[in-house]
């Protein structure tokens, strides 16, 4: 079976889901705080590894043939899940449009640990090397770009959002 198949979850959730929720809250996901020095390159890494985590999966077979690729799919099962439970209760912030409640207590960036597993989850079923490699690749763009939203959101949101992170971790 072609990886392909893979990608239409995540491009109906992140898309469909999104979109179906408020078009606000579609907009509020596509926004991208503003970047400084490394930041910059890491959102032009971000970019491309984003659309190559995709278009690589077209070229890739699943395979269910040993443990790693079952490993593999019950990961990819759990992104999908938590990446659609982050994105609906990312739909619904406090008065204050910040989102600290169900997943949000447990990491301040749940929607980016869910894509992450996920795309784990494609390597593992795909076997490829090359896949888990850009993964890295955008998993670090990705730090650097948390911390450009995170300047934005300490700017944003002040006291309450510095009192967020003394209580809820980055990534998990």
């Amino acid at each position: 079976m072609n990886g392909f198949i893979l990608v239409l979850p995540i491009i109906f959730i992140r898309y469909g889901l999104l979109s179906f929720l408020s078009k606000e809250v579609a907009r509020r996901a596509a926004f991208f705080p503003p970047t400084e020095g490394k930041e910059k390159v890491a959102y032009w890494i971000y970019q491309i590894t984003t659309l190559s985590l995709m278009i690589s999966l077209v070229f890739l077979k699943i395979k269910l043939i040993d443990i790693l690729n079952y490993i593999g799919l019950g990961i990819y099962i759990l992104g999908m899940i938590l990446y659609i439970i982050s994105i609906v209760q990312f739909a619904k912030p406090n008065q204050n449009g910040l989102n600290i409640n169900g997943l949000y207590k447990i990491s301040r960036n749940p929607m980016y640990v869910a894509f992450f597993l996920y795309f784990l989850g494609c390597s593992m079923l795909t076997g490829s090397w090359l896949l888990l490699v850009i993964l890295i690749i955008f998993q670090i763009s990705v730090h650097y770009l948390i911390l450009s939203e995170e300047r934005w959101c300490i700017k944003e949101f002040e006291e309450e959002y510095k009192n967020y992170m003394n209580r809820v971790r980055r990534y998990i």
